[in-house]
C-alpha cells in the first residue's frame, strides 16, 4: 500500500481518504502538521485507489484489515494512535474503532460519511463497479474527470498536491486510478459500527457537505461538529477547522481505553 509518513515523536494520526481520491487530499492538512500536531502522520491510498494495490473484494471489513495491515509497523506502544477518516475513509475509521483489526485507536474521527442511502444509489453503486474503467484519449480530459468524481472540481486543479496520483497512463490512453470495482463496497452499517466502538468516536461535516445532513450525523452522534461553511472537501477547503476538531486539547488529555487482547 502506497503510504506517506512526516512528524516526530510516539503518537500518530492515521489519515484516511474518501472514495475515489488518493490520500494527497490530505496535503494541505500534512503541510500545518508540524505547528499542529505533536507526533508523526501517516496518509495512504486506500486499496484500489491511487498507487495502492487492488483487492478482490471491497467489503469495508477488508478496507479496515488492509489499514490496519499498512498502519501497524508505524503505530508506538507508547502513543495514541488517532484516527481521521473522511467519508469512505471515516467509515473504515469507525470500523477500526472496534478494534478488531489489528490496530487500537485511541480516538476516531469521521468527516463528511454519507449515512442515508436510497436503493437507487446503491444500484447506481453497483453498476459503476461492474464496468470496466474509462479511458480517456487526452490527459486533460482524464483530469477533469478525476477531478469531478473525487468531490475537487472548483477547489482544485489538475496541478494541486491534492490531486496527486488521480489518473494513471496506460499504454495509448488515461483513466482514473480508482478500481472500479470499489464502487461496490455496498451501505455501510453505521449504527452498528457505532455501537461496537472501543474508543470515542466524533462525527463532524462541512455545513455545505451536500451528502450529509447535521440531522443524519447527530442520529450518531448528538455532539456531532459543524466545521463551518465548507463543502465535501472540508479538509482541502479549511484544514484549520479540522485541525482545532482534532486537537482540542479535552480530547487528547483524555485517557486512553483499555482493550481485551
Amino acid at each position: 500500500m502506497y503510504v506517506e509518513t512526516g512528524g516526530e515523536g510516539a503518537d500518530l494520526l492515521l489519515m484516511l481518504h474518501g472514495m475515489g481520491a488518493t490520500g494527497a487530499v490530505w496535503s494541505p492538512m500534512c503541510a500545518e502538521a508540524g505547528h499542529r500536531w505533536s507526533g508523526r502522520w501517516l496518509s495512504l491510498d486506500l486499496p484500489g485507489h491511487g498507487k495502492s494495490a487492488r483487492l478482490n473484494s471491497y467489503a469495508i471489513g477488508q478496507y479496515a484489515a488492509s489499514v490496519g495491515r499498512a498502519a501497524l509497523p508505524h503505530i508506538h506502544p507508547e502513543g495514541r494512535l488517532v484516527v481521521l477518516g473522511h467519508s469512505l475513509g471515516g467509515v473504515i475509521a469507525l470500523a477500526l474503532a472496534t478494534g478488531w483489526f489489528g490496530i487500537r485507536p485511541h480516538q476516531v474521527f469521521g468527516v463528511g460519511i454519507k449515512i442515508a442511502w436510497s436503493d437507487d444509489e446503491l444500484r447506481r453503486m453497483q453498476t459503476l463497479a461492474s464496468q470496466p474503467a474509462k479511458w480517456f484519449s487526452t490527459e486533460g480530459e482524464a483530469w477533469e474527470r478525476y477531478l469531478k468524481v473525487a468531490g475537487l472540481a472548483g477547489i482544485a486543479n489538475a496541478t494541486s498536491p491534492v490531486a496527486a496520483r488521480g489518473i494513471a497512463r496506460d499504454g495509448d490512453g488515461w483513466r482514473l486510478a480508482m478500481d472500479p470495482g470499489a464502487h461496490a463496497v455496498g451501505k455501510p452499517p453505521l449504527s452498528e459500527l457505532m455501537a461496537l466502538a472501543r474508543c470515542p468516536v466524533h462525527l463532524g461535516r462541512g455545513r455545505d457537505d451536500a451528502l450529509v445532513t447535521m440531522e443524519h450525523m447527530r442520529a450518531l452522534d448528538p455532539d456531532a461538529r459543524d466545521l463551518g461553511p465548507n463543502g465535501h472537501n472540508v479538509m482541502v477547503e479549511a484544514p484549520g477547522r479540522v485541525w482545532d476538531w482534532v486537537t482540542e486539547p479535552s480530547r487528547l488529555a483524555a485517557p486512553s481505553i483499555s482493550m481485551p487482547n
